[in-house]
């Protein structure tokens, strides 16, 4: 077997030692003479494991009393539309900070259920900054504040929670959740696919304030309704146990590494190790505003377009996988999510300067 480091941007790296465990344990887990694939999601056992992976993301997100914590089915772009169908009441409108693209389909998603608002983008600038704060157009009035923290195309992140006054702020933390700590009590509700930094996809994890629970309408479909997920522990329906499964041997995993503030260390040091390589080199470029890099997704072009087939096909070879940029935007990424190690960076910064020095 010969790994190689991959850089892609989702489905995204799961931590080896995670791997091994879920490989050991595949035909049966803790003592339960079958597979975790294969038990019941009511049974004791699972609904252990489920206890118990709440309490460590909790732990990890120093998650404050007043939230609920749901492990969904599905994938974060159901919830542009189902995020609506739940803390929006009929008439309001919300307000969307746009800076790349799954911003824009949030807001897309949105619009058949709530009056979308578009408070500020960076789109006229190919969204390659944070639109300055005095410049967005919120109304006080909003059912709530939506943003994506790090757009995984562009390679674009806020540093900073964004003040929203007393409006709920909705985030998308699909690609920066558990990356370093946050401070929840700012937002109201935190929603994140688990395909990047918690686990596999299939699964959303969903942080939401007790009082925006109160929200969902009462003549809406259960299976939509967080409240009613809540009131079940998340287990309305089937749950994917798998994923659950997965999520939960991360969260162990990271406490391990000494929990976000180690995790967030560590990840400074990546990105800063590839973005002082790309800005020295002369040979690549970072199209970001410097303020706005993004700790986890990192795009850069080449001099020549025709010199991209030759880097991934050489690339590849050398074991560093999935480095072809969005087909939007082009050029190369390399994402660079908690389960990626300093030496996968080394290793690719390596290989850049031999490229660019055979190519230059």
């Amino acid at each position: 077997m010969s790994r190689g480091y991959n850089f892609c941007a989702g489905l995204a790296a799961l931590p080896e030692d995670v791997l091994d465990q879920a490989r050991a344990e595949l035909l049966e887990w803790d003592g339960a003479r079958a597979s975790v694939m294969e038990i019941s999601h009511r049974g004791k056992d699972f609904v252990a494991l489920a206890a118990q992976s709440e309490r460590d993301i909790r732990e990890l997100l120093a998650i404050p009393p007043g939230y609920k914590v749901l492990f969904l089915q599905g994938g974060a772009t159901q919830h542009f539309a189902q995020i609506p169908m739940n803390i929006a009441r009929r008439g309001q409108s919300a307000d969307y900070i746009v800076t790349g693209d799954w911003g824009e389909k949030a807001a897309k998603e949105a619009k058949p259920t709530v009056g979308v608002r578009i408070a500020a983008t960076s789109e006229a600038t190919n969204y390659d900054r944070i639109p300055a704060r005095e410049t967005w157009d919120l109304d006080p009035n909003a059912a709530y504040v939506h943003y994506t923290p790090n757009e995984t195309i562009r390679g674009v992140e806020f540093m900073t929670v964004p003040d929203v006054g007393g409006v709920p702020l909705v985030a998308d933390m699909s690609s920066t959740i558990l990356s370093r700590p946050i401070d929840v009590s700012k937002f109201g509700l935190i929603y994140a696919g688990a395909q990047k930094n918690i686990g596999a996809a299939g699964l959303v994890v969903l942080i939401v304030r007790d009082d925006l629970l109160a929200r969902s309408p009462k003549d809406m479909p259960k299976i939509l309704s967080y409240a009613e997920q809540a009131a079940q522990d998340s287990m309305l329906n089937t749950p994917n146990t798998f994923g659950w499964y997965l999520a939960s041997l991360v969260f162990k995993w990271l406490k391990k590494q000494g929990g976000l503030a180690a995790m967030a260390e560590r990840n400074r040091a990546k990105a800063t190790l590839l973005y002082d390589y790309i800005d020295g080199s002369g040979f690549y470029r970072n199209p970001v505003e410097v303020s706005a890099r993004s700790w986890m997704n990192v795009p850069f072009t080449l001099p020549r377009e025709a010199l991209d087939a030759p880097f991934l096909a050489e690339s590849e070879a050398a074991g560093l996988l999935a480095l072809k940029g969005h087909r939007a935007v082009g050029g190369m990424r390399a994402s660079i999510y908690n389960a990626m190690p300093l030496a996968g960076v080394q290793a690719l910064v390596d290989f850049m300067k031999d490229f660019a020095k055979r190519n230059g």
